[in-house]
């Protein structure tokens, strides 16, 4: 069993249908389907594909961790940084349940996913109706590869990224 719903490359995903991606993340999933999460699958997508144009790497949508029981809403990887994507669909605030949810997600693959070890982790809480504002992309104390959470929305998310492959 996959530990993801949806993976490919960057140039796969931006050359694939919404259509395309929502079905393979259907036919993965383990639950009954809601609305509201196709919803949100579509609204990723979009922001997603407008976000990362001219990278290559890959991604994965509804990332399992196991050990938490939880699936990160996105893994994107560029170069040698993984981002930790949660987002928060028709969400105006940054609530700090979201803020820890992410920051727990990136704690749990820089100690347990043995492969994440070496790299860059970059959580990024994306609010997608929060008001621009500038993003603060920060290193813990611990020098341990790991950023703080970054609180951004859908219009600076290239920003933001762009912004974490240069700081790395």
């Amino acid at each position: 069993m996959n530990r993801y719903y949806y993976s490919n490359s960057i140039s796969n995903f931006l050359n694939s249908s919404t259509n395309e991606i929502i079905g393979e993340l259907t036919r993965n999933s383990e639950f009954t389907l809601l609305t509201t999460q196709t919803i949100a699958w579509e609204s990723q997508i979009e922001i997603l594909k407008e976000s990362i144009i001219n990278y290559d790497g890959s991604l994965f949508f509804e990332y399992s961790i196991p050990r938490m029981g939880r699936r990160i809403d996105v893994v994107l990887i560029i170069k040698n940084v993984i981002f930790v994507l949660e987002f928060k669909v028709g969400e105006k605030e940054f609530l700090l349940s979201a803020i820890d949810q992410v920051w727990d997600y990136a704690l749990d693959l820089k100690n347990f996913h043995e492969t994440s070890h070496k790299h860059l982790l970059a959580p990024i809480l994306i609010a997608t109706e929060a008001k621009d504002f500038k993003s603060i992309i920060e290193r813990t104390p611990h020098n341990d590869n790991l950023l703080y959470p970054i609180k951004t929305n859908p219009r600076l998310l290239r920003e933001v990224i762009e912004n974490v492959l240069i700081f790395r």
